[in-house]
């Protein structure tokens, strides 16, 4: 049980998921800015700005560098993970984004005529542009900056 409570007491840890959680409500107040309206959906979902994935691993890279130090070989694993979470994000997610998109708009002019098809639409928004992952970035850094001195 200590080891636990040792886990919840982490502060890069508790950092990364700050800045996690903090991203994901972030996209609520942007689209409530957007299109002057809260939707729930954007607590939990994939895509958006900021991405959360960056800022999970941005934080995390940031708070073991200035924890552990930046020479570290912590420091150097919690960065390259960092680069192939965004990469993944910004590269891979979003092509499959692009491909779902398509692959509904097929679908909707094939099925125009009354067909239905049972299968489920694809989700579109998996991914980030560049842009969101630099901005989940810099705020992961930021959080975690700010936050663990605190922790």
């Amino acid at each position: 049980m200590q080891d636990f409570e040792a886990i919840l007491h982490n502060p890069i840890l508790s950092a990364s998921l700050l800045a996690c959680f903090s991203a994901q409500g972030l996209k609520v107040i942007i689209e409530l800015l957007r299109n002057g309206k809260i939707n729930p959906r954007f607590f939990v979902s994939t895509g958006g700005m900021p991405s959360s994935h960056s800022a999970l691993v941005g934080a995390l890279a940031t708070g073991v560098g200035l924890t552990v130090g930046w020479e570290s070989p912590e420091f150097a694993i919690a960065s390259l993970f960092a680069v192939i979470v965004m990469y993944d994000a910004a590269g891979v997610r979003q092509a499959a984004g692009k491909q779902a998109r398509i692959l509904n708009q097929i679908l909707d002019e094939f099925f125009h005529d009354g067909h239905h098809l049972n299968e489920e639409r694809l989700k579109e928004l998996l991914g980030h542009t560049p842009f969101q992952v630099f901005v989940g970035l810099a705020w992961g850094i930021v959080i975690s900056v700010l936050a663990l001195p605190a922790l």
